[in-house]
């Protein structure tokens, strides 16, 4: 992974919390994966193999899986296949490769996100959060927060620590559209078309040059971006947490 994995070392999760099952052949991934969650207050299950996770999944309901691809025997490609023909529990799937025509082979298969290695921790927990929100977010939140920064959807505010952080009225729009779609790919056409005046910003490149306008506003690092990010060939997806 990216970056040192670190504890926050709170309580630990209550029996309610979301359970997680990570299925990786990896012992020090897995291992890695289970501790951080666990500390940050998900209940966390491990598994060696698409068997072994089957076996846990036979006696436990999960909220979430967490699936490598490259697995000896069967795969988490192949796992995943088989798995939404009885099942629709939400899947993160971990791969090493990022080339899009892999990714887009575990998305026609029903897995619900993709992360590449190595990955920043704090992604991990953003792509877990949206996904567990999407199964219990009946209406859209009033705000989103992205690390420091916390947007007001219907008034359309951005603030830091407080501080009111100016927006442009496009990146105002482009904003709240993305806020309402939290964890969703949206496409550069569907952006270009999103602003509430007019219904155009100008077209798909000019939606490239707004969301590095935004990039600079919402994220510490605008060029590793962890909340505004690109998706290949679809457009742009936001994550919040």
């Amino acid at each position: 992974m990216a970056t040192r994995i670190k504890s926050h070392r709170g309580a630990g999760p209550d029996d309610h919390a979301p359970h997680i099952l990570v299925v990786d052949d990896d012992s020090r991934i897995r291992d890695l994966l289970a501790r951080y969650l666990h500390d940050h207050d998900f209940r966390v299950t491990t598994a060696v193999d698409a068997g072994d996770a089957r076996a846990h999944m036979r006696s436990l309901a999960f909220d979430l899986i967490v699936l490598d691809v490259m697995m000896p025997k069967e795969s988490g490609l192949e796992f995943a296949k088989a798995l939404r023909t009885e099942s629709q529990v939400p899947i993160l799937m971990l791969t090493a490769r990022a080339d899009p025509e892999h990714r887009i082979e575990g998305l026609e298969t029903g897995v619900d996100d993709y992360l590449a290695k190595p990955f920043d921790p704090r992604e991990l927990l953003l792509r877990v959060g949206n996904i567990l929100k999407r199964g219990t977010q009946a209406a859209p939140p009033g705000e989103i927060r992205m690390g420091d920064f916390v947007f007001h959807i219907s008034r359309g505010e951005l603030q830091r620590d407080g501080e009111t952080v100016r927006l442009t009225e496009r990146e105002r729009e482009l904003l709240r559209y993305f806020a309402q779609r939290t964890g969703t790919p949206v496409s550069r056409l569907e952006l270009a078309k999103s602003s509430d005046k007019d219904g155009d910003i100008g077209g798909e490149r000019a939606v490239d040059v707004q969301i590095n306008r935004l990039r600079r506003k919402i994220e510490n690092d605008p060029a590793n971006p962890v909340y505004l990010q690109t998706v290949r060939g679809k457009g742009y997806i936001l994550y919040s947490e």
